[in-house]
């Protein structure tokens, strides 16, 4: 053979053999990689060949799917109370990454979700018919908490102490998923949401965490009944009115300069929300211990899945006394979700105990089968003992029966909360956040409910600007939905 042949020949087998291995590689190594990119359209045509399956709330889907025209997208995304439900469901859009639920059990909901192939579905590798999530979610609390918080910018929580079921998730302002869904009109929609000053689509309930204020002083109380500093909530602490912060020569004033705050006992500390105690009974008890009792609580947790995954609460290590005395009152570097706030008040309300706190039910198959439940699978963890629990029951109750806490009241119920008012901004300088955390039990049917309530900003003038004021009656509305028979 001609040596000029034979030298092409084996070039040319080279370069066959390369593109071989490349398909190969590319085949059995990328293959999945490239399927599972976020630019590779076929995925999106998958996914939208058919109707999604469904959210549910209260036995009702609230998302649906519906025909598009001219795409080859033959479907859409669509919800039902779609601003009343966005802080629950999130959004599932041909153009974005789906967020909340929608995100969690995309797979689910495509029908790609292994669990739900049948033996021909595997064999043929056909997607099978999309699952359900059946949600915690009680309409009647989730409606009322998202009535009352009206036009204010905030969140709200509510839970099952007994169970952990998240029986509300509300976030104001809030959004139309719906405006997202359709890749031809998403775009104009997604800048319209995302230069919002108001960021309507944080979800404060869940993932806006904010200086607690005085509704963590019962995170503090808690630890101080638990370590024995005091040992009950009627023993009078030693805690001078002012209080002036450990290495500083500032004194820390109370809210109301006439309440009976000097050596006040724990009940009465809660109920006129006085600074100087919990101030002070902070650095008694010294860092370590209130962030211990804090982290029971669930602060600190960075992994705290509902099953979206929660922003972390926080509270913080290495200060110095004076910064020490200020988490305290929920202050200096102290944060908190109402998902959190309102875990303090169900474990309390519950003797202590805390039920995981979940807003999916049941994930199920297109026939209704069950194919996870998460109701069966919620643990619970002490978090106080049963005495500690009852002391502060009775001494949350105080402040909604006569101290900063009563537009909490509901009749018929035995309601125990906390109000708080949080500095924000530099020396306090931009209107503070109102916040409130209750329970309520229901003197006849003996429905449980514990609730958060976070006001961010409202049109209310800075004087009036308390959490009794602007958190405590959504937190009334949101106990009345859950306790009614």
């Amino acid at each position: 053979m001609n040596k000029t042949i034979r030298r092409a020949s084996v070039f040319t087998l080279l370069l066959v053999l390369a593109l071989l291995v490349r398909a190969t590689w590319v085949q059995f190594y990328e293959g999945q990689a490239l399927a599972d990119d976020k630019d590779n359209r076929r995925n999106a045509i998958e996914t939208y060949s058919a109707p999604l399956g469904n959210i549910i709330v209260g036995g009702r889907s609230v998302t649906g799917s519906a025909p598009t025209k001219d795409s080859d997208l033959r479907y859409k995304r669509t919800y039902t109370d779609g601003e009343l439900y966005a802080a629950v469901t999130g959004y599932a859009s041909q153009a974005y990454a789906p967020t909340q639920l929608e995100g969690i059990y995309t797979d689910l909901l495509n029908g790609t979700d292994n669990r739900l192939k049948s033996v021909m579905d595997t064999i043929t590798n056909q997607r099978a018919d999309p699952g359900n999530v059946v949600t915690t979610i009680d309409p009647d609390v989730q409606k009322a908490a998202y009535d009352a918080l009206g036009d204010k910018k905030g969140g709200a929580v509510a839970i099952d102490p007994k169970t952990g079921k998240i029986l509300a998730v509300v976030s104001t302002p809030s959004y139309n998923p719906s405006s997202l869904t359709d890749a031809n009109t998403a775009g104009a929609a997604w800048k319209k949401l995302t230069t919002d000053p108001e960021k309507p689509l944080v979800n404060r309930a869940l993932r806006q965490p904010l200086p607690p204020g005085s509704t963590f002083k019962l995170v503090v109380a808690a630890a101080a009944l638990e370590d024995g500093l005091y040992q009950s909530v009627d023993e009078k602490t030693a805690s001078p009115d002012p209080y002036t912060l450990p290495g500083t020569s500032r004194d820390l004033s109370n809210e109301n300069p006439n309440a009976p705050c000097t050596n006040a006992t724990i009940r009465t500390a809660l109920e006129y929300s006085c600074n100087n105690v919990f101030a002070k009974m902070a650095v008694q008890l010294g860092q370590d211990k209130v962030k211990a009792m804090a982290e029971k609580f669930g602060f600190n947790d960075d992994e705290l899945d509902v099953p979206v995954r929660a922003y972390t609460s926080v509270y913080p290590s290495d200060m110095y006394p004076s910064q020490t005395a200020l988490t305290g009152i929920g202050q200096f570097d102290v944060t908190a979700t109402p998902l959190q706030m309102a875990m303090v008040s169900a474990a309390i309300a519950n003797g202590g105990k805390l039920v995981s706190p979940h807003m999916v039910s049941q994930i199920t198959n297109s026939g209704g089968d069950v194919l996870q439940d998460y109701d069966d699978d919620a643990g619970s963890k002490e978090i106080v003992s049963s005495s500690t629990a009852e002391q502060l029951q009775s001494a949350m109750q105080t402040v909604v029966e006569k101290g900063t806490g009563t537009n909490a009241q509901v009749p018929g119920a035995t309601v125990g909360g906390k109000t708080g008012t949080a500095q924000h901004g530099e020396n306090n300088s931009q209107v503070p956040y109102a916040w409130f955390t209750s329970y309520g039990k229901s003197d006849s049917s003996g429905k449980e409910v514990a609730v958060a309530v976070v006001v961010e900003q409202s049109n209310a003038a800075r004087s009036e600007v308390s959490g009794n004021g602007l958190a405590a009656p959504v937190a009334k509305a949101m106990m009345e939905a859950a306790l009614k028979d």
